[in-house]
């Protein structure tokens, strides 16, 4: 959605609940956009110097809220709450600190606060791509599997036929896991979605069986990393491991 769509949805939005004919609603939704944030609870603390060179927009949106969905949803630009975390001193205060001013006291539902902030937080240089406030990182990837949860789950406990090319510990580490009886994989009955997580080492693995009219979403999500060179490394392998399995399957 372009941000000028998004723009057009806040305006009929508005224009519905007032009553106001579209040009008058626009009026009034430009003005709101551009005017400067109230300050909340005394006056507004001195806007907090940010090094140029750590001001960078984000390469991809990805965990973050992107700009038309915060249009869409808050009725705001991403600039707009990026003023308002700057004038708060988010980049000392933190993740956590940064998103409850946003929800409390802006009034940014909960969910998007949390994209909101990761948005300002790799704007400002201080969160890379895959990283968590609590500084580890975090890679996910997924594939579509012409089989059902069952099937894939009995592949993945034999681990025969479909290996090569597999990173060795990968596939220990992940049969034994679906082997275990308590680590393995849980298949909840309302939905058919199965799910297993287990520890690799220091890291945290979440696997996701997500059945799709007779085929599979396989999604995993590799969580603690230690450092981003982490993130492309599991990446490669976790994607070898499921186009070695979709192809045993297929």
């Amino acid at each position: 959605m372009t941000r000028a769509r998004a723009l057009k949805q806040v305006i009929r939005a508005r224009a519905a609940k007032t009553g106001e004919r579209y040009t008058t609603a626009r009026r009034h939704i430009l003005r709101e956009l551009n005017a400067p944030p109230s300050p909340v609870g005394g006056p507004p603390a001195p806007p907090r110097r940010v090094d140029p060179s750590r001001t960078i927009a984000p390469a991809n949106p990805k965990g973050a809220l992107s700009e038309a969905k915060t249009l869409e949803k808050t009725g705001k630009t991403l600039q707009h709450w990026f003023d308002v975390l700057d004038r708060f001193g988010a980049v000392d205060k933190g993740h956590t600190a940064a998103a409850r001013h946003l929800h409390e006291d802006h009034g940014v539902p909960g969910w998007y606060c949390q994209g909101i902030t990761v948005a300002y937080e790799r704007a400002r240089g201080v969160r890379a791509m895959n990283q968590r406030c609590d500084g580890k990182f975090e890679v996910s990837a997924s594939k579509v599997i012409a089989a059902k949860p069952l099937q894939i789950i009995r592949a993945l406990k034999n681990g025969h036929g479909w290996s090569d090319g597999v990173d060795a510990a990968l596939l220990k580490g992940l049969t034994a896991a679906v082997k275990d009886k308590k680590k393995g994989f849980v298949i909840r009955e309302r939905d058919g979605l199965g799910r297993c997580r287990y520890k690799w080492n220091d890291t945290t693995v979440q696997l996701y069986l997500i059945p799709k009219n007779g085929k599979t979403s396989f999604v995993v999500q590799h969580t603690n990393l230690a450092g981003a060179h982490g993130v492309h490394e599991f990446r490669a392998k976790w994607k070898a491991a499921f186009g070695a399995l979709a192809a045993h399957l297929s």
